[in-house]
């Protein structure tokens, strides 16, 4: 029940992105970055220094930098260390204990670290709302889009979005700014949310986004 050994796979282009079902744009004024889970203890399953890892964690680090400039609010998640069975839940089922209580594996990692700005909430399951306030911290700023990026595309990412979706908050992953155990569970995260509840995008087409749609208003 321990993640996987995943070995290395090229990040997906944006040849590779599969046709929108939507055509929304994302607006500085509405959205919020969510960055997903990106703490050591998931990071470590990846070859280091070898790509997809690489590119994520420095197109992660290009839309928070980006983000934190135009007035973007900036959200992590992150999971807690030592959980007990009764707050693991099913998780307990299906992936073992989870991280262990250890400050190195919860910590996110350095190159995309939270800044004094940023928003740290505690995730317990795969949807970044469930036990969270990041449904009621977006209402209370009038923001209804969610850009989501991190791990693993077709577990927590994916869910985050649909689960954005059913709040009636737009979501939109960004391609080339996850991962996943293999380069088929990303294409298959990035075909199933552009079918069904998402915008799939890539770093540069949100950043040029973003800065379009600041220029037009």
């Amino acid at each position: 029940m321990a993640l996987p050994a995943i070995a290395p796979y090229p990040m997906p282009t944006e040849a590779d992105l599969p046709a929108n079902k939507v055509d929304w744009t994302v607006d500085p004024d509405r959205a919020v970055l969510l960055v997903h889970d990106l703490q050591n203890y998931f990071l470590g399953a990846f070859t280091e220094g070898a790509s997809p890892v690489t590119e994520l964690l420095a197109n992660v680090s290009r839309l928070k930098k980006e983000c934190a400039r135009l007035g973007v609010p900036v959200v992590y998640s992150a999971q807690p260390g030592g959980q007990s069975p009764a707050e693991r839940g099913l998780q307990q089922d299906f992936w073992g204990p989870g991280l262990p209580d250890d400050a190195r594996a919860k910590a996110i990692a350095d190159a995309v670290a939270p800044g004094p700005d940023d928003t740290v909430l505690t995730k317990w399951k795969y949807s970044a709302f469930v036990r969270s306030d990041l449904d009621g911290m977006m209402a209370a700023q009038g923001r209804d889009q969610l850009v989501v990026v991190g791990v693993y595309a077709h577990i927590g990412v994916m869910m985050t979005a649909c689960d954005a979706w059913m709040r009636d908050i737009r979501p939109f992953l960004v391609a080339d700014a996850v991962a996943d155990f293999s380069a088929e569970d990303h294409a298959m995260a990035l075909r199933w949310a552009a079918a069904k509840c998402a915008v799939v995008t890539t770093t540069d087409r949100l950043l040029t986004d973003l800065l379009t749609d600041l220029e037009g208003n």
